[in-house]
């Protein structure tokens, strides 16, 4: 019987997104001379957690987040609440596991979804199928074969010489077809490509990765349903290594923003969209030369950038002249 594998190909695509991956993690380290300031790994973890329990329906905003994990008060339900204290406890605890270890699995999971499902931190033991409006959208394996599939799953993971980017994707993907655990599998499949990244680039412990995959939604789900129909997950694994991609440049440009600008020159540096992209998806309400000011851009590029990512359907402008705002939209993604 030939060895588990994964269902996907290396392609070009996944090796470009390897190297550009790379450089740009270089250019991000560098920036924060290997390590980021206490105060940016809490402003991104928290991101990551919004945005992954997003994903999952949970309505709190970044700013409920940051109230709850500060012990204030929030207008939100009891569950969302618990979610919120749960995932920060399983992301911090992180450092403790080995990404392939079922022990960990089962621990990290018993941590996230405590008093959320009736039996954290135990493999399910029914069928489940995942339903969106109706419909059918992917029917998981029996349940008396998920504990072998996913002790298959942590042994290719602990052996393979794929790349660890690539690797995570796979491993990713892999999760949510085998959907082990009755609930929290969405969640638990981000954090553990987390785990795994962090094992790699310890850094990428606090990528928010998460904010760019909530941005994406309907293009993570249907990547996913893909994957499922063709039974290779190479596709998805293109989708990750970009979403992971956009989060960097995310990073560095947001950073940019804390810094005091410095002169430009007149031509545009590389990323100016994904930096005027980042500083409006964090404050729409900007006018493009407050946007000038927070990049360290001139005016006149950040007016062509706007341009340019408007007319490619990645930008658009809401309401009246004075007083309206910017939305980002994600079809047009990289």
């Amino acid at each position: 019987m030939s060895p588990y594998q994964p269902p996907f190909q290396l392609t070009h695509r996944m090796t470009a997104l390897v190297a550009d991956i790379a450089e740009r993690l270089g250019a991000w380290k560098a920036a924060n001379r290997d390590t980021l300031l206490p105060a940016l790994r809490r402003g991104n973890r928290i991101r990551t957690l919004q945005a992954s329990l997003a994903i999952e329906q949970n309505t709190l905003s970044v700013e409920q987040v940051t109230a709850v994990l500060a012990g204030k008060p929030v207008l939100g339900s009891p569950k969302e609440v618990q979610e919120v204290r749960n995932a920060f406890a399983a992301y911090e605890a992180m450092e403790r596991w080995q990404s392939h270890r079922l022990g960990d699995l089962l621990a990290a999971h018993s941590l996230l979804m405590a008093g959320l499902v009736d039996r954290p931190g135990t493999l399910r033991g029914g069928d489940v199928g995942i339903w969106r409006g109706g419909k059918l959208l992917h029917m998981a394996p029996p349940a008396s074969r998920v504990q072998a599939l996913v002790k298959d799953l942590l042994s290719w993971l602990r052996k393979t010489d794929a790349h660890p980017l690539v690797a995570s994707a796979a491993f990713h993907y892999e999760f949510e077809f085998i959907h082990p655990f009755d609930d929290g599998n969405g969640r638990m499949g981000r954090l553990w490509q987390t785990l795994i990244l962090a094992h790699w680039q310890p850094v990428l412990a606090w990528l928010p990765v998460e904010t760019v995959i909530k941005h994406r939604q309907q293009d993570y789900y249907a990547q996913l349903g893909e994957a499922d129909a063709r039974s290779d997950c190479s596709g998805f694994i293109e989708f990750i290594l970009q979403a992971i991609a956009d989060s960097l440049d995310e990073a560095i440009a947001a950073e940019l923003t804390v810094e005091t600008p410095v002169e430009m020159s007149v031509e545009a540096p590389p990323r100016s969209p994904a930096r005027v992209l980042a500083v409006l998806r964090q404050q729409p309400g900007l006018t493009l030369a407050d946007v000038s000011r927070a990049t360290g851009l001139s005016l006149r590029t950040v007016e062509r950038v706007a341009a340019r990512l408007q007319a490619e359907g990645r930008l658009r402008y809401v309401g009246p002249k004075k007083g309206g705002r910017w939305d980002v939209l994600e079809k047009g993604a990289r």
